[in-house]
């Protein structure tokens, strides 16, 4: 039974909020946003969380065939994090020690369910902040057991089988989706000539105005999306 996977250990995963929430992706924070105004300055904030996408991204120029399953654990996921302001004391911050600003707004999980952790990894290009220029990453997606075929769960808590077997388990598809992004039309738009002097932009033309016309252009998107999905036994 699942139960019996989900030791206390696995409950150290929830203990860094910070740290956790920074790891979820945008679309995974996206949700239901509760405000609750106190009349004693209180401002409380319940965000619903949307970690169960089964799904990743990854930057564009990684190549699909160096993604590699690593590992899977039972861990504890926040589904819910409350936000707590304290107006009067975040309202005063000007006037005291720059570093009380961690605490606007104090976050905390408010509700999370059990997991299944899934590892992958993938090589890319090494950032430009990375000294050792190792290009070695790695992602995570999280299943409810029930969202698992028994046997995949089996599996998965199988300390016999390999790394291989388990990751057969899965399907990792992955696709390059398109997003809209808004630009300058240059065709529509009418620059004014001019040049720089002294570092400033001076205008040929004192009364000539910029005429700048924008539109929309759907253009590839700049990572890759990553889905993963278990493979039932036949």
């Amino acid at each position: 039974m699942f139960r019996h996977t989900f030791t206390p250990a696995t409950l150290a995963f929830v203990l860094g909020v910070g740290v956790l929430v920074s790891s979820f992706r945008a679309d995974a924070l996206s949700g239901t946003t509760k405000t609750d105004k106190k009349d004693n300055g209180l401002k409380v904030e319940i965000q619903d969380l949307h970690p169960f996408t089964h799904l990743a991204y990854i930057p564009a120029g990684t190549d699909p065939a160096t993604i590699r399953f690593e590992k899977s654990r039972v861990v504890a996921v926040p589904t819910r994090i409350k936000h707590t302001t304290d107006t009067n004391y975040c309202n005063g911050l000007e006037f005291r020690d720059p570093g009380g600003s961690m605490y606007c707004p104090d976050a905390a999980i408010a509700a999370s369910d059990a997991a299944y952790e899934l590892t992958y990894s993938f090589q890319g290009q090494p950032l430009a902040s990375d000294e050792f220029r190792h290009g070695h990453f790695t992602f995570q997606v999280y299943f409810r057991p029930e969202e698992l075929p028994e046997d995949v769960r089996a599996a998965l808590g199988d300390l016999t089988l390999n790394r291989a077997d388990k990751a057969a388990r899965f399907k990792v598809d992955t696709r390059r989706e398109t997003i809209e992004r808004v630009g300058i039309d240059e065709s529509q738009s009418r620059f004014c000539d001019g040049s720089y002097q002294d570092g400033s932009w001076t205008p040929a033309d004192p009364k000539c105005r910029d005429e700048i016309r924008c539109k929309t252009v759907v253009v590839p998107s700049d990572y890759l999306t990553v889905e993963v999905e278990p493979v039932p036994a036949r």
